[in-house]
């Protein structure tokens, strides 16, 4: 087990057209981390597909073990790179919107289905998940939640009582939502005692504008890194003796349960 994990957060351009020039990118990504020793590369929602590309759901997706998959696998163990992103999965005929973790041996650690879909474009191409994802990181305990999902209190509890130290979120959060990268994700963190890494995209796509603010947050609530509007690569380092720190001062977690039943 280690005390400390070294993460990247990739701020990636909208406008990229199809997996095969996303991958490109992340090739490139990768190379500027090269003798940083990064121990996780995170990406935003829908990073391989892009987000705002209606119909080409269909067309892009792939199952959580396809082509693009074992290629991003190839590049973390080139690496030695975990990389966390987003995609469109297909499953038994159904989509997904999905993210997967690759540890830096290649190996699949976790596929997290979104859980809540907004109306509109998600609604109409997706199947919602139906559980939390947890899984190990270089000795963090690790949960994923997208977009969305992560704007509701009660995931972040939920992972959080079940013992996420870090909640990685890709997101595809546009222009007109900036409330939740500056002000809804620190205190998603500072109420669980917690990290969060919130990776968004920029730019335009198909006549979307994305918010970008990426940004890492501490178990205190403070960000370590935040990003402006435009393509950027964030690097921190997050210490595992911070999350104690944390929720000794404020054990929102232990002291939850003695809250009175308010529902009558």
């Amino acid at each position: 087990m280690t005390d400390s994990l070294n993460i990247a957060v990739a701020q990636s351009p909208a406008d990229l057209e199809g997996p095969q020039a996303r991958l490109t990118w992340l090739r490139d990504c990768l190379s500027r981390l090269d003798g940083q020793q990064t121990d996780l590369l995170a990406l935003p929602e829908l990073f391989l597909t892009g987000y705002n590309i209606g119909s080409r759901v269909a067309e892009w997706a792939e199952t959580a073990d396809g082509p693009s998959a074992q290629e991003i696998a190839a590049l973390a163990r080139a690496h030695r790179v975990a990389i966390h992103y987003g995609f469109a999965e297909q499953r038994n005929g159904r989509f997904y919107n999905s993210a997967s973790c690759i540890g830096k041996d290649g190996a699949r650690l976790a596929t997290h289905r979104k859980l809540l879909l907004p109306p509109g474009f998600e609604g109409n191409h997706f199947c919602p998940g139906s559980s939390y994802t947890l899984f190990e990181l270089n000795g963090f305990k690790a949960a994923t939640l997208i977009c969305y999902d992560a704007e509701f209190p009660e995931t972040f509890r939920a992972v959080a009582q079940a013992g996420a130290e870090i909640v990685l979120v890709p997101t595809a959060l546009g222009t007109q939502w900036g409330v939740v990268a500056n002000n809804i994700i620190p205190a998603r963190a500072f109420e669980n005692g917690i990290y969060v890494c919130y990776a968004n995209s920029c730019g335009h796509e198909n006549g979307m504008g994305f918010f970008g603010g990426s940004c890492v947050i501490a178990p205190n609530g403070q960000e370590l890194a935040r990003a402006g509007e435009g393509e950027e690569l964030l690097c921190v380092q997050a210490e595992k003796s911070e999350i104690s720190i944390a929720q000794a001062r404020l054990p929102y977690l232990e002291d939850r349960v003695k809250l009175p039943d308010l529902s009558g």
